[in-house]
């Protein structure tokens, strides 16, 4: 059964793309048929392999001038681009009837041809989020080790029960992750603990660590095992995937 997984915090760098791209990426490399959906009108998911301004892609979709047309960037591995002409996209479908459904409309007739579907979600909780919400089963929440993103937890905590409760019963937090972590700092340690006691066992124990070669990859337009497979990222991502692949076999 496909995983439709929204990757999520409104909280702005929180390395919420990285996530999506390399976690995207380890999944693939256990041959899990993955598919990255870019619903970020900055786009960077899509530039991080080197796609920009792909002709098809999430706006026209969402305009109803294309269907979801997926491009293979490698084995097992597709994306759905954005564009910055996203950006428009709240305004332009804020009249349209049952635009909370638009993009799972779009996505039914393709997401049993994939194991995993992971959305990027933008740094904000307008429509472009609800709308990955209404056609996701679960969120995954990316949190940097600062008392103030926990903070902002409680917004899309609240989104997320309104979703529930009115376009969405299936939706649930099903995990969350801690980023740029430094064990050496002991603040990191204790926002950790706090996020594990707050969210439990829905808190994977992967640390994804500070790492230079995961901010340099998407200049070359690569995922962090094509970069750098050596390196402290791509580690983290292997057994981040890892947790993910074990709690499906747990949820099955």
């Amino acid at each position: 059964m496909t995983r439709v997984i929204s990757i999520s915090n409104h909280k702005g760098g929180v390395g919420k793309t990285t996530s999506v791209v390399n976690l995207g990426a380890a999944l693939a490399n256990f041959k899990k048929k993955v598919l990255l959906v870019d619903m970020d009108p900055q786009a960077n998911m899509s530039v991080s392999f080197g796609i920009s301004d792909a002709e098809e892609n999430v706006y026209m979709a969402l305009k109803g001038e294309q269907i979801l047309k997926p491009i293979n960037v490698y084995k097992n591995l597709d994306i759905i681009a954005s564009t910055l002409d996203l950006s428009g996209a709240e305004t332009e479908l804020s009249a349209e009837a049952g635009r909370e459904y638009i993009f799972q409309e779009l996505l039914e007739p393709i997401k049993a041809n994939y194991d995993y579907v992971l959305i990027d979600c933008p740094p904000s909780l307008g429509l472009l989020t609800v709308n990955a919400f209404t056609a996701s089963d679960e969120i995954f929440i990316p949190i940097q080790p600062h008392y103030l993103a926990i903070k902002g937890l409680t917004k899309i905590l609240e989104v997320v029960n309104k979703i529930k409760k009115r376009l969405n019963k299936n939706l649930e937090i099903t995990g969350v992750f801690v980023t740029m972590f430094d064990k050496r700092k002991i603040l990191h340690k204790d926002v950790y603990e706090t996020i594990v006691t707050y969210f439990q066992d829905r808190v994977f124990r992967t640390l994804i660590r500070e790492n230079i070669a995961l901010a340099e990859a998407p200049s070359a337009g690569l995922d962090i095992f094509r970069y750098d497979h050596n390196s402290n990222g791509a580690d983290d991502y292997l057994h981040l995937a890892k947790e993910v692949i074990k709690s499906e076999k747990k949820d099955s």
